[in-house]
Formats: structure tokens, sequence, C-alpha cells
């Protein structure tokens, strides 16, 4: 039988999963008795810890208390936490750069050496996106209730464009890409999917009324077009000459969606991507080892052409 400090850390650990226990359960769990069980519950209770009894089949879960108890978490919790603070201190989220700091170096503190040397290792050899724009906290969080409590949300949106619009939507989740925040929503005035920067969206609270979930939800395929094609001041179409799975490797699902051409010659790709400068685009297609073409739009084909004279007149003559 386990000591009673180890015995309570168990209990506590086992009650943290989000399940429901049964008092025999838990009696199984620990190797002692369901009385026993019921002074231990008792005693984390005493500890601040919210045990709340379960109506109708005796049992417990952790509920939620007016403070914030010691949390326990195994190895693979405490690093994925460490990871997400730092990149969390990064700034992302306007706001909890210093408090992201502040909790990892807490975690940080604590953390066995073989932990602390993974997280450091995996800093190590992890490459940090360039910084995109902040998101504000109470946008975020409004948001993601929205989304997670299926309530419309309406909110005033700024178009890459700068024109200003109100839009009307059925949230149905959040997708980060490392530099970006995202909102894929069903719009109602537009009766279709769409991808909204959060950036770009205020909240206009309180949301709306209930909504229930729509059975087409977009596939990962339509999220990453509307993330790596839409919102952007440019949008381009490339025709790679190369199998999709090749092109696919050189672009991220965030950066490009790669969709393999049917009827066309073997091995045929077309790159849909989106930025806020043809530079940009040029750059990535620069770094292409295929040959491809330039279906659109019109200005990046004549961006092209300029960076290409430009180039070129740079070379010593041969």
């Amino acid at each position: 039988m386990l000591e009673t400090s180890a015995r309570l850390l168990k209990l506590l650990s086992l009650l943290q999963q989000p399940k429901e226990w049964s008092g025999a359960a838990l009696a199984d769990e620990l190797g002692v008795g369901v009385r026993t069980v019921r002074r231990d519950v008792d005693k984390l209770r005493n500890l601040g810890y919210p045990v709340d009894a379960v109506p109708g089949v005796a049992g417990y879960r952790l509920g939620s208390g007016a403070a914030l108890p010691p949390l326990l978490l195994d190895d693979e919790e405490a690093v994925a936490v460490a990871i997400g603070l730092r990149a969390a201190a990064s700034g992302t989220v306007a706001g909890t750069e210093e408090s992201s700091v502040r909790a990892l170096t807490k975690l940080e503190q604590v953390l066995p050496s073989r932990l602390r040397h993974r997280v450091a290792l995996l800093q190590q050899v992890a490459v940090t996106p360039a910084g995109g724009p902040s998101v504000q906290p109470d946008v975020l969080l409004a948001v993601a209730a929205a989304c997670r409590d299926h309530q419309r949300l309406r909110f005033d949106y700024s178009n890459h464009d700068g024109t200003a619009t109100t839009r009307t939507t059925e949230p149905h989740r959040l997708v980060h890409t490392g530099r970006r925040w995202y909102l894929v929503a069903w719009d109602l005035d537009r009766t279709d999917w769409r991808t909204f920067r959060l950036d770009r969206l205020e909240p206009r609270i309180p949301t709306g009324p209930r909504f229930t979930p729509r059975d087409e939800v977009p596939d990962i395929a339509t999220t990453n077009r509307g993330v790596a094609y839409g919102g952007y001041r440019y949008q381009a179409r490339i025709l790679v000459h190369a199998p999709a799975e090749q092109v696919a490797d050189r672009f991220g699902p965030s950066v490009a969606t790669v969709t393999p051409v049917e009827g066309a010659e073997a091995g045929a790709t077309l790159v849909e991507t989106g930025a806020n400068t043809l530079d940009e685009i040029a750059f990535y297609l620069g770094r292409l080892e295929y040959p491809f073409e330039i279906l659109s739009p019109p200005e990046l084909i004549e961006r092209v052409r300029e960076l290409a004279t430009r180039l070129a007149a740079s070379l010593p003559p041969s």
C-alpha cells in the first residue's frame, strides 16, 4: 500500500484526468478501500482542491474552485506546457509576454534535469517563425468562447485593402499557423465558409443566439486554403511541373495549398498561395527546384520579369 502522501498525489493525478471516477474504481487504482478513498478526498478538499461528488454513481471529479490549486503534470505534459509558454513569450498574443515569461521561469525552476534538457534541445533545433501581428487576449478569448458555446458572433472586420465590414457568423474553430490566428466560420451573409484574421477582427459583445453546428464542416484542406490563400492583398496561382507530393515538401500547409492537376501532363501540380507583397511570393517561387508557370495575377508576372531583368543585369559578362 502506498504511503498517505504518495497516495494523495496519485489520487490527485487520477482526478486531474478529464473523466468521472467511481469510488470503487479509485479504490482499485490506489489499492485501498472505498472508505479510505473518501477520507483522502476530504484531505484534498482541505488542501484547497475542489473535488466534486458525482450524484448517482457515488463518484468524484475535479471541479473548478475560487483559486487555482497546484497541478500535477506528467513528463510529456510538462514539456508541452514549457514549449507553449516559450511560444507565448514571443508575443503572438498581445499582453501575455511578461506573464508567460514569469510562468515559464517558475516551471523551468522545478523541471527535472532530464525534462529541462528536452525543452532546451527542442528550443535549439526549432525554427521560430517570423513574428506576426499580435492579437488582444480579450479578442482571442471571446472568439474561442463563441466557438465552444456555438453562439453566433458578429464582429467588425478590416479587409486586406483596408475597407471595414460587419460580419455575422457561426464560428467553428480557431487556427494558429505560428504567425497568425485565424477564425474559420460560416458567414451568414455570404452563405459560405470564410477564414478571418483575428488581428483584423473586433467582436461585438454580447454574442448572438446559439446555433446548431453544421454537418458540412470544412476539411483541413479547405481551412488551409483560407489561411494560405485568402485574406492577403495578392493571391497567386502557379502551375508547377512536378508531382504534388514533391511540391508539398517545399510549401507548408499554412503557406500554400497544393493540388494535383488531373488531365494534364503527368506530375503537374497547382499551387495557390497569398501574400501582402509580390516580392514575398517571388521569393518562395525562386526557391523552387522545379519548372513552373505563373497563372495569376498579372502583377506577379510583371514583377518577376522586373526581378529577372535586375538579377541578370547584376551578373558579370560571361
